[in-house]
């Protein structure tokens, strides 16, 4: 087995025992659970309900296991001191640095993948207490494959953000890293607006700026289609490519340059 498979190995290991970890899918669960009876009280709309409180548990407790878990890889590592004992294993510290983040990738899956089933038990429990008659008045039906697209690119979301608080945990303090990778992916779910900042101001140097930091910052909003999958709007398989490799690019810029620093990071 390879160095990188025995990292991402331990580190989902260390993962999935983190009880934090368990009260967050759990919670994330019956969220979905309740919102079914919250379905109830709105005739003809349940369904959306359900998968839109679904699709956004499953984005709002993912990110929270992207940010605090991620933001541990390294830190976590350096504060029990137990950075010297692997840096003295013939591993290279890149190789740490990419372990553990396919790790945590690793980690974010199986969560996702827990969530995403919950939701069409729920769904399925749905479609069975309406009956067909009823079903058919829905536009669309309510095991809608259409959800994978969605989660898929919440997973995509997540691993992104990912990157961005092992990014910042090789070089930052934990709650630095935890308000760093909130900041950036608050900016990132926004930063469309920075592209039509010049539209309300008249000064040409912020225009600049914020046309810069649309450019730099990562763009989160493009992985939100929440909305058209609930509606029942398509989102075309090639929309679905270009965005995940989008995140697959962005992410490993960042992980790249999260291995070189923290491979000239000085421990004495």
């Amino acid at each position: 087995m390879s160095v990188l498979a025995v990292i991402a190995r331990n580190v989902f290991r260390e993962s999935v025992r983190d009880k934090v970890l368990y009260n967050l899918v759990a919670f994330a669960i019956l969220l979905m659970a309740a919102s079914y009876l919250i379905g109830q009280l709105t005739a003809g709309q349940d369904v959306k309900i359900i998968k839109d409180l679904g699709l956004a548990a499953t984005s709002v407790f993912g990110l929270f296991i992207a940010v605090f878990i991620g933001i541990g890889l390294v830190s976590k590592e350096v504060e029990k001191r137990s950075i010297y004992s692997l840096l003295a294993k013939p591993i290279q510290r890149w190789q740490l640095v990419v372990g553990k983040y396919l790790g945590l990738l690793l980690t974010l899956a199986v969560n996702i993948s827990v969530m995403a089933v919950a939701l069409y038990v729920v769904l399925a429990y749905m479609a069975w207490m309406a009956g067909p008659d009823q079903a058919k008045a829905w536009e669309r039906p309510a095991l809608d494959p259409q959800l994978l697209k969605a989660l898929l690119l919440t997973f995509g979301e997540l691993s992104l953000v990912t990157a961005i608080a092992l990014f910042f945990s090789t070089f930052s303090t934990p709650i630095l890293s935890a308000a760093f990778t909130f900041g950036f992916f608050l900016a990132g779910r926004f930063s469309t607006d920075l592209a039509n900042f010049n539209q309300v101001t008249d000064s040409a140097a912020a225009a600049w700026l914020t046309r810069g930091l649309y450019f730099v910052l990562p763009n989160l909003g493009a992985f939100d289609v929440r909305s058209q999958v609930v509606h029942g709007v398509p989102v075309p398989a090639s929309y679905l490519a270009a965005t995940l490799g989008y995140a697959a690019l962005y992410g490993s810029a960042l992980v790249v340059v999260a291995a070189l620093i923290f491979s000239r990071r000085d421990f004495k």
